[in-house]
């Protein structure tokens, strides 16, 4: 093998791109009765926000393992995609620029690659949104002719794309959209954090290579930070892909619309509803698939590096 080009199109970004979905992967089955609890307590405005742990029981009770791991599948499918795009845009656009490293850059191309991963993969988002809440038991909760029907029955993805796209239009495929791009800074804070921690790390090591402990460290800490500061637009497009129950409120009702009548009806409290669960199932995840990230690139790049080597040597 020779000397690989530096550009967009690389194996270099190919490795990043693999590794970090097999690792958002493995994070998301790890942690996703996590993720269950969070996107119920922002869809049905009957469940209260208690204690996460106390929400899994109750959900268990209710409806055994089949309610905490419903819609896991199709969640993985869209994860992965979104993770393959992401990682692949993210670095392939780090070796073009070619310049130092510096966190207001990571931050601009982490930007640039979220808007990618968006336009490429919202659909598969919208999907999973709505098969995760298909057959479940909706909570008493308001009822307005503005409702949508919200019990969608899909096949599975592809069904489910077929029949968005054919009811819905692109308009329904792309719904969410707008809050999407917004929440393309959630990455992009994430990210330049990471770096800019693990640059910090290595320097204080000596340039060796971080342990997992270091690097989940570093990833939770990241997460966290992103997290908390745009957790309110999460929880609106959330509500914009899988329908809301509001009065008076239009289904397509964008961002600021959406925000300031939660605050009205509910106050700051209700932007923050399932914030408890998001934290520890988005952190944990992210965390874990920093650490499965690094070990897949790591061992891949270790065995091209070895194939290389024995090709120099012929």
């Amino acid at each position: 093998m020779g000397k690989e080009r530096s550009g967009l199109f690389s194996y270099s970004s190919l490795v990043h791109a693999i590794a970090g979905g097999c690792g958002s992967a493995v994070a998301m089955a790890t942690f996703f009765p996590l993720d269950t609890v969070r996107t119920r307590l922002q869809l049905e405005e009957g469940r209260t926000s208690r204690n996460t742990f106390t929400q899994m029981i109750e959900i268990y009770r209710d409806e055994g393992l089949v309610g905490l791991y419903r819609g896991l599948l199709p969640v993985i499918e869209s994860l992965y995609c979104s993770n393959f795009v992401y990682f692949y845009t993210f670095h392939g656009l780090k070796r073009v620029a070619n310049k130092e490293q510096a966190a207001i850059k990571d931050l601009l191309l982490a930007m640039m690659a979220g808007s990618v991963n968006v336009m490429a993969t919202n659909p598969l988002w919208v999907v999973n949104t709505r098969l995760k809440m298909q057959g479940v038991h909706r909570r008493k909760q308001p009822t307005t002719p503005t409702a949508p029907v919200t019990n969608h029955h899909y096949k599975g993805m592809l069904d489910g794309l077929r029949r968005v796209w054919r009811e819905e239009g692109l308009a329904g495929l792309w719904s969410g959209a707008t809050s999407s791009l917004v929440l393309t800074v959630n990455p992009a804070i994430q990210f330049m954090v990471y770096e800019a921690a693990k640059r910090q790390a290595m320097r204080v090591s000596g340039g060796r290579q971080l342990s997992s402990s270091t690097v989940f460290l570093v990833g939770a800490v990241a997460k966290t930070v992103a997290t908390v500061l745009t957790y309110p637009i999460q929880l609106v497009q959330a509500k914009q892909r899988h329908g809301h129950t509001y009065e008076g409120i239009p289904q397509n009702a964008g961002i600021i619309t959406l925000m300031l009548y939660i605050l009205k009806l509910q106050g700051p409290k209700g932007l923050f509803k399932g914030l408890e669960a998001k934290l520890l199932q988005t952190v944990l995840a992210a965390a874990l698939m920093f650490v499965c990230y690094e070990k897949i690139a790591a061992a891949v790049f270790a065995v091209l590096m070895g194939r290389q080597r024995l090709v120099v040597k012929q």
